[in-house]
């Protein structure tokens, strides 16, 4: 991984338009292919980025931008659309590359992951005729629990708690971003599945057309009480 600290502006330019001004910011430059801009707020969320494939390549600038203290360019292009991310260097204040190897993925805790595994195995809890594409898919800020497809065969991205808080939420939020700039999984929705939703958490996802999932573990675990049941 590669780390920039420079004094820098930022241009994107794809689907949308966004313009980030001159400042100091941290540029990643990752192994897995993908660039993120970040400042010095919005804690782990990157101002801009590319996802993976993308290429940087780096050019002098022409006399009207060196003129304006511009000292090189780097234009990031994504290798499946025409998406283009330029990043305008004024000054590089630190530049570093680290080899940091093969990460084992995060461990979630036991009830978690059983959780995945059984809503994989039962995905028709999350709607009829639904099919599981697969469990852990990766994208460029870490895996999303479960891709699946509706009975339309449009994609889902579901996120998987025990106990659902607003954290959850802006991490679901910020993987549908990331993965509906993939013009082979747009358009994609989501579902944010849990044993218990705190009321903060499912009315910010309802305001981000996010759709709330409760999760019974005994009930998925065949461990209801079957007195209780009609089948």
């Amino acid at each position: 991984m590669r780390l920039v600290i420079a004094r820098c502006s930022v241009d994107y330019a794809g689907r949308l338009s966004a313009h980030l001004p001159l400042a100091t910011r941290l540029i990643l430059l990752k192994a897995d292919g993908s660039v993120l801009v970040h400042s010095d707020s919005l804690s782990y969320k990157p101002l801009n980025w590319m996802s993976p494939p993308c290429s940087v390549t780096a050019i002098e600038p022409d006399p009207d931008q060196a003129d304006a203290g511009v000292v090189e360019i780097w234009k990031v292009t994504q290798a499946k659309t025409a998406d283009l991310l330029v990043i305008s260097i004024h000054e590089i204040l630190h530049d570093s590359a680290h080899e940091l190897g093969i990460d084992p993925g995060l461990q979630k805790d036991g009830v978690e992951a059983h959780l995945q595994k059984l809503l994989a195995e039962q995905i028709e809890l999350a709607g009829d005729g639904w099919r599981l594409v697969r469990r852990e898919y990766m994208t460029a800020i870490g895996p999303v629990d479960i891709l699946a497809q509706d009975d339309a065969g449009r994609s889902v991205a579901i996120e998987i708690k025990r106990r659902g808080d607003i954290d959850g939420v802006e991490q679901l939020t910020r993987y549908l971003e990331l993965m509906n700039r993939d013009p082979h999984l747009a358009p994609v929705s989501g579902i944010f599945a849990a044993q218990e939703i705190k009321p903060q958490a499912r009315m910010l996802a309802e305001d981000r057309g996010i759709r709330c999932l409760l999760l019974d573990y005994d009930a998925m675990r065949g461990l209801d009480d079957s007195d209780h049941r009609l089948f």
